[in-house]
């Protein structure tokens, strides 16, 4: 029998926990954590919360896909950074 009140069963911090993943989402998540400096579950942490944050209209929801190479692709949100655009910084930096 368990006495404990249910205040007292709770976890307040982070807490491990096994899940399991499709292929591509774990590939994604850990290409995320990677390209972040971060780990694989504060990557999965972020990506779900970016996700709940998103907005609710399935035609406004982004579509991610991969590109020929099979490296996963973001869609831009607000400006689309060109080839120009890196080589113009690129001379600044080096000026």
């Amino acid at each position: 029998m368990n006495l404990a009140r249910p205040v007292e069963s709770v976890h307040t911090g982070n807490m491990r926990t096994n899940v399991n993943l499709a292929d591509d989402a774990r590939h994604f998540a850990e290409v995320y954590a990677h390209a972040n400096g971060i780990t694989l579950g504060n990557a999965i942490t972020e990506l779900i919360r970016k996700g709940s944050q998103a907005p609710s209209d399935a035609s406004e929801t982004p579509k991610f896909g991969r590109s020929a190479s099979g490296f996963p692709t973001i869609p831009p949100k607000d400006r689309i950074l060109t080839t120009e655009m890196v080589l113009k910084a690129q001379e600044e930096e080096f000026v």
